[in-house]
């Protein structure tokens, strides 16, 4: 037994086995009370549902992480309840690697509500009574002998005779084994939900098949027990309804190399395990041995779960060796209509390809399709046999430098008998909706218990560094000195480069932490991140001038900052470097700064940021000041621009030519005020004022002016419940609207310096206060062995390619936890919090 098998309580362990004949599951009213009143609440989460259509039957993911709970409290058992309603809860293995790691729960909610579940710790099989809705499984016949092939008589291969079928954890077929050999079940492992069930054939086919169902109920068990024809006709769970052939049927993969697929049929063995066998959540991987393709010799693995309430199959694919372009896609029957998802979107989209038809084996109408990120697409094509989709699989790091592989998507199968979608109209309503919930989870705001108490804490100026400390600590831990020059970008999945956030603002705010609690360790990550890239002769490793990438001009602050505490030369010409990428910079006709080459005219609230500090500095250092002008007719036409007159807001970028997509024809501006744009703009403002002299009174002015003005609106805008700040400032509780930590820390950095160093009066002291205990209480979270992370961060967000700069587009964007973009500025502002509390 595995040890996340042996974490599952008794009372579980029977409820599956009585549900093992998808029969429901159900405890006595007596257990129930008895449960309730031992149960402790850990943890509230609140959960909107972000889009314009109802979310049944949704699966909401939940760490123990991230629930403040060890892995040994959390044997105990955890259940979600609704108002003291227990809801269908499993304790889930999420990344597959044999570990229970967090709870899986559904929830029904309306379009756009919002709902709150708390999280307790007892057994969920005792508080609440719960239908099995998935399944894994794979069954091996016993007792029986194998024989010369019937259909392949003067082979070495055999098939089975006689004997039973009996369910097995995992199954490595021999030697004699092949296509029509009768000894497992349905020939594959296969999954379902309460929606629909897949089989995967274990042999050189690797065909994906589907068994459309009638009931809810799972049915996998009855499939193939008498004959293998007797589920190609309709029963009364369902049937077999797809003919897959030498295809790659209803989701499956191939290599794409020449212009041409090439199936997965030659491997040294194959084998295949259950993960994962629950009511809400099932998995099973196949590995693929010695897979001989056109590109060389590897293995890799295939990990396919399903969860309660969906069609979908989600696959993760694991290549031992980089693998350029790998093709997913769906058998091309005659007289089927190819769908195509919307392309024109940003790259953490899903979008999909699909098909439509009288495609069934009993005649009626049948969609397929396979989802994806649009950033994970090379192309879409088709042969004479399927509709494909080319994907690029991304890399991931292994031991000694190496680089692997790896690829996930979904794929998904509707039957009009079961699910009554039977026209083409109402199939491509499902697949927007679906690409949908993949792009937009629900959005979740959690409060645990060991969170909350943490943050009761009188905030004092050494509390403020403590939180500073512990959340620099954390990403120490988790992933810091990973970006090195050949080290690895855990957020882009690639190999670092001379990137802003990673190399140059990271990097800084350890330094100013290490000065600020005089801890020489936090500087030494200036040292092993930054100078990494900087070669002797100065030249940047990961750096491309011509790019005119104002972005990269960031951590040219934490360049100048190693000469300054090394004096090596090296250093400063790498700032040179630097310097003269401004110089050649391409520019507005009032001299504003391109944002980057590719983006023609264009001034966005990042560039601001990404520039102008270190211009100034390195003007103050080596120029006398003489590109003072410069930097602050930066932030005129800043102003001119981008600044809306009726709310005192900034859009996020403007296109002189007005000829972007993005671009309204007549004043050239995008359409939405994003936080954290705005949040960059009052980065700079106070940042640049380290390095203009006070005595220098006429640009100064410009930026104070500018300071107050904004500490204005953003009093306006920030939320009066949490005293934080919105992912799109002007639209607080539009769907999937959602308060955003990385804005909410740079205004209260904004507020904290302003005040300390009298850009602002002293009564927006407490403006500072309040905004820096809501970042704690609203996106601090404690974990049980002392870390913290930083929640509700918007990943990325920009301006054409595919980014319309809509509101739409702005929700789209992924939320994630601990993003550097985000953690950096949590880290400073602890540090200008405790200024501001010691004067």
């Amino acid at each position: 037994m595995s040890q996340r098998q042996i974490k599952l309580s008794a009372v579980t362990l029977a409820c599956l086995a009585l549900t093992a004949c998808g029969k429901p599951t159900t405890q006595g009213q007596a257990t129930q009370a008895e449960a309730n009143d031992k149960a402790v609440v850990v943890a509230n989460i609140e959960l909107q549902n972000p889009s314009e259509f109802n979310r049944e039957q949704h699966a909401n993911y939940v760490s123990y992480y991230d629930l403040g709970l060890s892995d040994k409290q959390a044997e105990t058992g955890l259940f979600v309840s609704d108002a003291g309603k227990p809801v269908s809860t499993q304790q889930v293995d999420w990344d597959l690697d044999g570990t229970t790691d967090g709870i899986l729960f559904l929830t029904d909610l309306e379009a756009t509500a919002v709902k709150s579940y708390d999280v307790s710790l007892g057994s969920p099989s005792m508080s609440v009574g719960q239908t099995k809705l998935t399944q894994a499984e794979i069954s091996i016949k016993t007792g029986g002998e194998w024989v010369a092939h019937s259909k392949q008589p003067d082979s070495d291969f055999q098939e089975y005779v006689g004997g039973t079928f009996q369910n097995v954890q995992s199954v490595t077929p021999p030697s004699q084994y092949t296509d029509h050999s009768n000894w497992i079940r349905y020939e594959g492992p296969g999954i379902e939900s309460n929606k629909v069930g897949y089989r995967i054939y274990l042999d050189w086919r690797n065909g994906f098949d589907i068994f459309g169902k009638l009931i809810p109920e799972p049915v996998l068990q009855q499939v193939g027990t008498e004959d293998y024809e007797a589920y190609h006709h309709k029963q009364n769970w369902g049937m077999d309804i797809l003919k897959v052939g030498n295809s790659l049927g209803a989701g499956g993969f191939g290599l794409w190399h020449n212009e041409q697929i090439s199936l997965i049929q030659k491997t040294d063995s194959l084998s295949a395990e259950i993960l994962e066998n629950g009511d809400l959540r099932s998995a099973f991987k196949i590995h693929y041995n010695g897979w001989q393709s056109d590109i060389g010799k590897q293995d890799f693995n295939a990990a396919f779960s399903m969860v309660a309430g969906s069609r979908l199959a989600d696959v993760q694919l694991d290549f031992t060796k980089p693998v350029k372009t790998f093709a997913v896609g769906l058998v091309k029957h005659p007289n089927t209509t190819l769908i195509t998802g919307d392309m024109d979107i940003t790259g953490k989209a899903y979008t999909y390809i699909a098909s439509w038809g009288k495609q069934s084996l009993d005649d009626s109408n049948l969609g397929m399709a396979v989802f994806f990120r649009k950033e994970d697409l090379d192309k879409t094509t088709e042969d004479d046999k399927n509709y494909i989709a080319v994907l690029h699989p991304k890399g991931k790091p292994v031991a000694a430098n190496n680089q692997a592989h790896e690829l996930n998507y979904y794929f998904a199968a509707v039957w009009a008998p079961e699910s009554g979608i039977d026209d083409i109209q109402s199939f491509e309503q499902y697949l927007i909706q679906e690409a949908e919930k993949l792009t937009l989870p629900q959005r979740q705001r959690l409060k645990t218990k060991l969170s909350t108490v943490e943050q009761k804490v009188e905030l004092t100026a050494q509390q403020a560094l403590v939180w500073s400390q512990r959340l620099a600590d954390s990403e120490l831990e988790r992933k810091t000195l990973s970006y090195h020059y050949d080290g690895w970008d855990v957020n882009r999945q690639r190999k670092p480069k001379f990137e802003y956030d990673i190399v140059g603002l990271t990097p800084l705010a350890y330094d100013e932490l290490s000065l600020a609690l005089n801890a020489p360790r936090y500087g030494d990550v200036l040292h092993q991140v930054t100078a990494s890239y900087i070669q002797e002769d100065g030249n940047i490793h990961q750096y491309k001038l011509e790019n005119f990438n104002i972005d990269s001009v960031a951590p040219g602050r934490a360049v100048l900052r190693l000469y300054q505490t090394t004096g090596e030369e090296k250093y400063k010409k790498a700032a040179d470097i630097l310097r003269h990428q401004l110089e050649l910079q391409p520019k507005t006709s009032e001299g504003a700064f391109w944002h980057k080459k590719i983006y023609e005219n264009q001034l966005w609230l990042d560039g601001v940021y990404m520039g102008m500090p270190f211009l100034a500095e390195y003007s103050a250092l080596f120029e006398n000041g003489s590109s003072f002008d410069e930097v602050v007719n930066e932030f005129k036409l800043t102003r001119k621009y981008l600044r809306d007159p009726n709310t005192g807001l900034y859009y996020h970028g403007w296109d002189e030519s007005k000829q972007q997509s993005w671009a309204n024809p007549e004043n050239g501006l995008s359409p939405n005020f994003w936080g954290r744009g705005v949040g960059w703009l009052a980065l700079a403002l106070v940042d640049v004022l380290d390095y203009i002299p006070a005595e220098n009174l006429e640009h100064r002015q410009v930026l104070l002016d500018m300071i107050s003005e904004l500490a204005e609106t953003l009093l306006e805008y920030q939320d009066k419940e949490t005293y934080t700040w919105w992912q799109v400032m002007d639209k607080p509780h539009a769907p999937g609207n959602y308060r955003e930590s990385s804005a909410s820390a740079m205004f209260t950095y904004f507020f904290a310096k302003a005040t300390s160093n009298g850009y602002l009066p002293k009564r927006y002291n407490d403006v500072a206060k309040h905004a820096y205990q809501g970042l704690l209480n609203e996106f601090i979270l404690v974990h049980a062995d002392g870390s913290v992370s930083m929640t509700n961060q918007c990943y990325v967000a920009g301006l054409g390619f595919g980014r319309d700069g809509s509101y739409d587009y702005y929700m789209s964007e992924p939320m994630v936890n601990n993003d550097l973009k985000g953690n950096f500025v949590f880290i400073l502002t602890g540090i200008e919090i405790a200024k501001m509390l010691n004067q």
